[in-house]
Parts: C-alpha cells; structure tokens; sequence
C-alpha cells in the first residue's frame, strides 16, 4: 500500500495540536499596514483555531496529522 500524499500548502500554513485543533496564521500583516486599522492589526497577531468544519477539510489534506484516526 503507497503511502498517502500530504498538500505540501497545507503542512506550511496550518499546525495541529494536541487536542487534535488546527491552528493558523491570521492573514492581512504583511504589507500596506498604514491603510489597515490599529485594531485589525492588533486582532491579526500571533495564530488562531480554525472552526470545526474547515479543520476537518484541512485535516483530510494532511493525513498523518490527525490524531487518533
């Protein structure tokens, strides 16, 4: 049995955790910052918990992350 390929976007953008969550990080602070609210860039710092239903796409691209399957 070959073994199954992993989307080499995903294994870059997304991490999971030990609880099995799918973390990322949040868009919109790498450039034209002046034009962009001070809170938008504050919300936009560090990573986030994508919500249920898109963790379980993104877990189906990176199979050998899951936890427990």
């Amino acid at each position: 049995m070959p073994k199954m390929k992993t989307k080499s976007g995903a294994k870059k953008r997304f991490k999971v955790t030990a609880n099995g969550k799918v973390v990322f990080k949040q868009a919109h602070t790498r450039h034209r910052l002046i034009s962009k609210p001070k809170q938008m860039k504050r919300k936009a710092r560090g990573t986030a918990v994508i919500n249920d239903s898109d963790a379980r796409i993104i877990l189906g691209w990176m199979p050998y992350a899951r936890k427990g399957a």
